[in-house]
Order: structure tokens, then C-alpha cells, then sequence
């Protein structure tokens, strides 16, 4: 029947799911941030690879817990703390600099006194053209009068010019 009455029993059945939802999606929220607002202290543009990892994965972790909020919120939320508390030891598992640089890698020199580094370019997976983008984003034109580019760990360039520049 075309404009017939929808029973007011069928309509709440569709709500509280979606309230439930809502809310377990509110408290998953609300616990992310205080989160990882307690355990780290990095600003967003010194993520690395592992902290990435993390947000990843919070992100498939938390996921049934929102969908289905009242049997699953509280696994949810122990595996999101598991995560973060793993993150956190993790992170100071890794002061210890060998440990550090097994984990994260080390800096990775692309440009030696005006000479690209053809093989860490290649191994870094990086071409010409994404070096002279990063050359280019710090002033220089080309790999003359360049010292020394670096492949940072957290994925930038730095760059030392050959001599005083103008």
C-alpha cells in the first residue's frame, strides 16, 4: 500500500542499532584521543612508518566495536589500548639507536659533492626527477653546488650546499 503507516515497533528496531553505533563510535572516539594524546608527544608531521602502522591498524581494531557497540565495545577498546601501549614501549624499545636504526633505517646520502648517488637513489625508490623536486623545494636548481643531499629517516631531504649561498 502506497502511503501506509510504518508500525512505530519496526521503526525502533532500525533506531537502536544505529544509536548503539553511534555511541560505541562516540566512546572509541573520545578514548583515540585521550589516547594518543597521553602516550604521543609527536607532532603529525613526525609520524613515521611505524606510527602510521598504528593508526592503521587502531583503525581495523575499532572497527567491529563501532559497527556493533554492545557486545564488542569493550574488545574494541582493549585492543585499541593494547595498540597504543605496544606503540609506546615500542617507541622506547627503539631510544636504543641500533635498535633504532634496525626498526626505522638510517639517513641515506643521494648527493655527494655535486654527484648524485645513482645506487641509494635506487634503493631508497627514488628517480632523478623526485630528487631534483626535493632539490628544488629547498632552492637549488640542480645538483651543482649541492654538498651533500640526505635521505632523512622521516622521508625528507635535507640539503647542504657547497659553499656560502647567496
Amino acid at each position: 500500500m502506497i502511503g501506509a503507516a510504518v508500525p512505530v515497533a519496526a521503526v525502533h528496531v532500525r533506531i537502536v542499532p544505529l544509536l548503539e553505533a553511534a555511541g560505541a563510535t562516540a566512546v572509541i572516539y573520545v578514548f583515540l584521543i585521550i589516547g594518543l594524546r597521553v602516550l604521543s608527544r609527536r607532532q603529525l608531521g613526525q609520524l613515521t612508518v611505524l606510527d602510521l602502522v598504528v593508526v592503521l591498524v587502531l583503525g581495523s581494531a575499532v572497527e567491529t566495536a563501532m559497527i556493533h557497540g554492545n557486545t564488542s565495545l569493550p574488545v574494541g577498546l582493549v585492543s585499541a589500548a593494547t595498540l597504543l601501549i605496544l606503540n609506546g614501549a615500542l617507541s622506547v624499545v627503539l631510544r636504543h639507536p641500533r635498535l633504532n636504526h634496525l626498526v626505522n633505517g638510517g639517513p641515506m646520502l643521494l648527493v655527494h659533492d655535486g654527484a648524485i648517488v645513482h645506487e641509494h637513489l635506487v634503493r631508497a625508490g627514488l628517480t632523478e626527477s623526485d630528487l631534483g623536486e626535493a632539490l628544488r623545494a629547498r632552492g637549488f636548481e640542480s645538483v651543482d653546488g649541492v654538498r651533500a643531499a640526505v635521505l632523512e629517516t622521516d622521508g625528507t631531504v635535507s640539503v647542504v650546499a657547497d659553499g656560502p649561498r647567496p
